[in-house]
């Protein structure tokens, strides 16, 4: 069994929703290849995930000694993190919700064997 290096990002300022997608493009591929996907796309999850990612590798070199080139994402997951919820003035005295949502951003990163 391929030992496993994990790095979780908790309560991302960003949506969940925004962020699955970018977690996405990195899944299955190789570490390099995922940091060049992440520093060409232009989304705010992209640049959290390339965080993530870079201290997974410092986990998996600290840890295991493993060079990132012979690293994959195994998985990339992104899961609802706390809502902070605030308070709009709407018309005729009521008050309008808004919610932003926070997500938290995991990889896990495996050896090619």
């Amino acid at each position: 069994m391929a030992k496993e290096y994990r790095a979780i990002h908790r309560n991302a300022p960003v949506s969940p929703f925004k962020a699955r997608d970018v977690a996405d493009l990195i899944r299955g591929k190789g570490v390099n290849t995922a940091r060049e996907v992440l520093r060409h796309t232009n989304r705010r999850a992209a640049y959290l995930f390339d965080r993530v990612l870079h201290s997974a590798v410092a986990n998996a070199d600290e840890s295991g000694g493993v060079d990132a080139d012979d690293l994959v994402v195994a998985r990339a997951w992104v899961d609802e993190g706390l809502k902070l919820k605030r308070w709009k003035a709407g018309p005729m005295g009521r008050v309008s919700p808004i919610i932003k949502r926070r997500s938290h951003l995991g990889v896990a990163l495996s050896g090619t064997e």
